[in-house]
């Protein structure tokens, strides 16, 4: 199969969107009519191909779409894939239309499904890590994840201004509900005083030695980043556990940043990365490789099984929780 001649390949996005999705369907799009390949477009994920909603794409289809947030393509979750049943007329309605490869943009969910529809067809399916969370063995970054720490960072900075102006106390709650990368880089990087994330339980008790500490130290803003996933309780339980525990010593504000974090222009890393892995893409169909994901880890492209991928996550620098507790004294 190596190096054979595709004459079709579709693509789609699944699962929660990310920045930098329509830079990766720019990337497969044009990279398939570069190798003289057809793109089909397949709008709103795998519920697209159970109800054949595709549509052959050309080079115009995707232009002026690099810079925008969200999925030209529609994303949506669909339990009829989760089926046998959903998973054979999908195959069908591909076969139906020619389309002889598949490329997926996603995280750990979608695929999943495209592992087992490869294997139950034998089917040429690649996936290209989509996903704020930064959570998919096999590639050191995930398309989403630099424009969402952005944001976020972005958005503590100015809150950073009213904490200091009113000497308060803020708990943040990021995105992360199995993972803690956008809570720990963006932490880092805003110079939170203490950050939890669902990886480590740090307890209670390290999170009032780090606002006792800042307090002994006379500082004038605290920050506390709180990944949502984090075991210790919601964001709200901790904050009143913290306002019991000091009393008036601090006035206590929560935010939740929720869903900004998802939107916006993807930012260059992003756009670099999902041009990288859509055109890898498309070049590994061409060469004869199925069920793979394909990643970046020390700058050069990787190709990983698809099981892997979603059988192995991304586990927590180490160093990164050391260096946090380091610069926040």
């Amino acid at each position: 199969m190596s190096d054979q001649k595709l004459q079709k390949i579709g693509v789609l996005t699944s699962g929660g969107d990310a920045p930098g999705m329509n830079a990766a369907i720019r990337a497969v799009v044009r990279a398939c009519i570069y190798y003289d390949i057809t793109p089909y477009g397949i709008r709103e994920g795998y519920e697209g191909l159970i109800q054949n909603d595709m549509y052959r794409m050309e080079a115009g289809s995707v232009k002026h779409i690099i810079h925008q947030g969200g999925t030209i393509l529609k994303s949506t979750r669909c339990d009829g894939f989760r089926t046998k049943e959903g998973r054979q007329k999908a195959y069908d309605n591909l076969q139906k239309r020619g389309i002889e490869a598949l490329v997926v943009i996603g995280g750990d969910g979608t695929f999943q499904g495209a592992n087992i529809f490869g294997k139950e067809f034998d089917f040429p399916v690649l996936g290209i890590p989509g996903t704020i969370d930064n959570d998919i063995s096999g590639t050191d970054f995930t398309i989403g994840f630099d424009t969402a720490t952005n944001t976020v960072i972005e958005a503590v900075d100015q809150i950073r201004d009213t904490a200091t102006s009113h000497n308060r106390l803020f708990f943040i709650e990021v995105m992360g509900r199995d993972s803690g990368y956008i809570a720990i880089s963006s932490g880092i990087a805003a110079g939170a005083e203490e950050i939890l994330i669902p990886e480590k339980d740090r307890g209670m008790d390290k999170l009032i030695q780090s606002l006792e500490q800042s307090s002994r130290r006379n500082k004038t803003s605290r920050l506390v980043i709180v990944a949502e996933g984090e075991k210790s309780g919601s964001i709200y339980e901790l904050a009143d556990n913290v306002k019991q525990k000091f009393g008036e010593r601090y006035e206590i504000k929560v935010t939740v940043l929720g869903h900004i974090q998802r939107g916006g222009r993807p930012s260059c890393a992003d756009r670099v990365l999902a041009s990288r892995l859509g055109v890898a893409a498309v070049e590994a169909l061409k060469g004869g490789k199925k069920r793979i994901m394909v990643g970046v880890q020390n700058h050069k492209v990787v190709h990983t099984n698809l099981e892997k991928a979603t059988k192995q996550r991304n586990t927590i620098d180490e160093d990164l929780l050391k260096i946090a507790d380091i610069v926040s004294i």
